[in-house]
């Protein structure tokens, strides 16, 4: 029975078959956490979104990888309020939305555009933690193939949060490319530092780097790091904080992405990118 409809649309992307793949299924009421990761697992995206109790304005949702569920990821969020404006406002050529996760409401507005929709989510303003102890950062530089050398000098590392945590490593533009996750032991050291993921920024560019602790997959387009990457660059006064600012992602995975952040007078960091459908069905 047609029961369950989902989309598969690509984020932070400038056509179909760019960006970062996504599926967001909708009329997910009562469904258990396992059906969902096991779906999620089932279309191999970096993550999935699922949809429940929508509303003319927004939905209730809930995030998976393929390990497990996260309290919010920013290229799902975009995804899942195009999808909303492409099945509950089709006739409106802009719309707002408030997505409920567990970290806690995103607002998020949306344009249609030919063919495609601009999505923009307001992350708020940014947590900036200390910076972390060197003894605490030498085993994660390790585990990346990276040592503090490849730091940027001057810079420093920092844990930064705009509803997920990661560790900001400003690196030299060698060691971006020459970055991986090794071994198996990276999410338990994050954990000292307070940090759920790692990113590895290129400040000149800028471009970042984030992988699934495993290293089993690197992210193409990650727009919950692209608020940390831009609140450190904001931070730091390495970038104009009144010009939106341009992130690229993608390059090492064969799946170039931009990511646009820009900085309001709140201090709230508002991230945007393309969405573009690529197909929709139902489950059986």
């Amino acid at each position: 029975m047609k029961t369950t409809r989902y989309f598969h649309v690509d984020v932070f992307a400038t056509a179909p078959l760019t960006g970062n793949s996504l599926t967001v299924f909708l009329e997910t009421e009562r469904w258990s956490a396992d059906r969902m990761l096991e779906l999620t697992r089932e279309m191999k995206h970096f993550e999935s979104i699922f949809l429940s109790e929508v509303t003319p304005v927004g939905a209730r949702a809930r995030v998976f990888t393929v390990e497990e569920e996260l309290p919010f990821a920013g290229h799902p969020v975009l995804g899942a309020a195009a999808v909303l404006h492409r099945v509950h406002a089709p006739t409106q050529n802009s719309a707002s939305w408030t997505l409920r996760l567990p970290s806690g409401d995103v607002p998020v507005r949306t344009e249609q555009r030919d063919g495609h929709f601009l999505a923009e989510m307001n992350q708020g303003r940014a947590e900036i933690r200390d910076e972390p102890d060197p003894e605490l950062l030498r085993p994660i530089l390790a585990a990346l193939g990276l040592s503090s050398r490849d730091l940027t000098p001057a810079l420093g590392a920092r844990v930064i949060s705009t509803g997920l945590a990661y560790l900001v490593l400003p690196v030299t533009r060698e060691a971006l490319a020459r970055a991986s996750v090794l071994g198996t032991e990276l999410e338990a050291l994050l954990a000292a530092v307070g940090a759920k993921f790692v990113l590895v920024l290129d400040v000149d560019r800028p471009e970042i780097r984030t992988w699934d602790n495993l290293g089993r997959v690197e992210d193409v387009a990650t727009g919950s790091a692209a608020g940390p990457a831009a609140a450190f660059l904001f931070h730091r006064r390495l970038v104009d904080p009144l010009l939106p600012l341009e992130i690229a992602q993608g390059r090492f995975a064969n799946r170039p992405s931009r990511l646009h952040v820009r900085l309001d007078g709140t201090g709230a960091l508002h991230v945007s990118g393309e969405v573009w459908p690529v197909a929709q069905g139902w489950l059986e």
